[in-house]
């Protein structure tokens, strides 16, 4: 498969302050990857770092082979990177269906396949942003990156503090994107054997180092192993 993502011993940070440190691995086109770590480490800021809002302080971030380290945030995403941030940002003044169309960029993603996978969005398509649940809402943030028509998918966080009903319907459409639709996905997720349950590979981030990189079946099965590496119950 061609390489769609390569991190080259990344810096990067916020002003003079570095929170990630020679951060190097690459992704091929279809692949899934858990970025894992304890609370505070920098995954998060790895996956905004990948969207332009850090301060590049060392190396290269290439995206099917081209350099995009100094590329503006929305012509990374015009290039196939869809975010999904922790904060969801919901617009008060936008419907379920505003939110979608407002983005809409013409390829494989459009309403009628949203709100397939979606069909409570379906539902809620005349509610305004603010007025559905989290569940809702992480649902229409997921929706609205698709709707760009993106390669890869970051998503960070995306089942904090949902309903255990709302963490299996996301789930399955995670696991859809993956193995139906062929979309690489990064999952920055605490529960770590749910993200390894998700994905192909496995980073585990400490102090903005990578200190782990393994398939996730493999760390999966080394449950001490991962308790060390991330601490979980």
């Amino acid at each position: 498969m061609p390489e769609l993502l390569a991190l080259d011993r990344v810096s990067a940070g916020y002003g003079q302050s570095i929170v990630l440190e020679d951060v190097s691995f690459t992704m091929q086109e279809g692949e899934s990857l858990a970025l894992l770590g304890r609370n505070g480490v920098g995954k998060t800021s790895l996956l905004i770092t990948l969207m332009g809002l850090t301060r590049l302080h060392g190396g290269s971030i290439r995206w099917r082979g081209g350099d995009i380290a100094r590329v503006a945030t929305h012509k990374r995403a015009h290039a196939g990177l869809g975010w999904v941030p922790q904060e969801r940002f919901m617009f008060p003044s936008l419907s379920v269906e505003e939110h979608l169309t407002v983005v809409e960029r013409g390829g494989k993603w459009d309403l009628q396949k949203i709100y397939q996978i979606f069909p409570r969005l379906h539902e809620r398509r005349h509610n305004m942003g603010n007025q559905l649940s989290g569940g809702e809402q992480q649902m229409l943030a997921i929706a609205r990156a698709l709707m760009v028509s993106p390669s890869i998918l970051l998503l960070d966080e995306p089942m904090e503090g949902l309903a255990p009903i709302i963490v299996q319907e996301l789930l399955k459409v995670i696991r859809r994107l993956v193995s139906e639709e062929g979309m690489s996905v990064i999952v920055v997720e605490q529960h770590a054997r749910m993200a390894l349950s998700l994905t192909q590979r496995a980073i585990v981030l400490d102090r903005g180092r990578i200190v782990h990189a393994s398939d996730s079946q493999s760390l999966l099965a080394d449950g001490d192993k991962l308790d060390r590496l991330v601490a979980v119950a």
